[in-house]
């Protein structure tokens, strides 16, 4: 066989609530082993350390997400790699089945509206970032990705006219 298959990893940039969330947790996390020492006596520090380890190992890691898009010939995957340890395939699809592919503000969008946005991209401003729209689990969806030159090659490869680089 000679079956295409290209690899790209894409880190998303932190979102401005991303330290709240940590600053919130640490507070919560004093705020336990503090005004719990009153009412719950030394229990108060060993529910502070408990809360501290659930944070650590499930809030934390979820705020440092990095994208991986794997395109073998048309079918086009996507994993979520969370704190550069732990991944999770988030959305697989065949980019066949899309119903264009078109950067993000490409007037040829203006026509679908979609039920769903999916943002796979890093979040940066200047990003060339590219929307797939397509029928998803019985909705009308938009993907919204950031390949590399060598991914849009190979997604125009398999597209045709249903994907615009303008």
């Amino acid at each position: 066989m000679n079956d295409a298959l290209y690899e790209q990893l894409v880190p998303r940039k932190a979102k401005p609530y991303d330290m709240l969330i940590r600053v919130l947790v640490v507070l919560l996390i004093i705020a336990i082993a503090i005004l719990g020492m009153p009412f719950l006596g030394f229990f108060s520090f060993m529910l502070a350390v408990i809360v501290a380890l659930l944070a650590y190992y499930f809030i934390f890691p979820r705020l440092n997400v990095e994208y991986e898009y794997i395109i073998l010939n048309h079918d086009l995957q996507i994993d979520a790699i969370y704190n550069q340890a732990k991944r999770k395939s988030i959305r697989s699809f065949d980019i066949q089945s899309a119903e264009i592919i078109a950067p993000k503000n490409s007037p040829r969008l203006n026509s679908y509206k979609p039920d769903k946005v999916f943002d796979y991209s890093s979040g940066k401003a200047d990003a060339k970032i590219y929307a797939i729209m397509m029928p998803l689990d019985q909705i009308n969806a938009c993907v919204y990705i950031e390949p590399d030159q060598k991914m849009v090659e190979h997604m125009k490869q398999w597209m045709g006219s249903k994907m615009y680089l303008d």
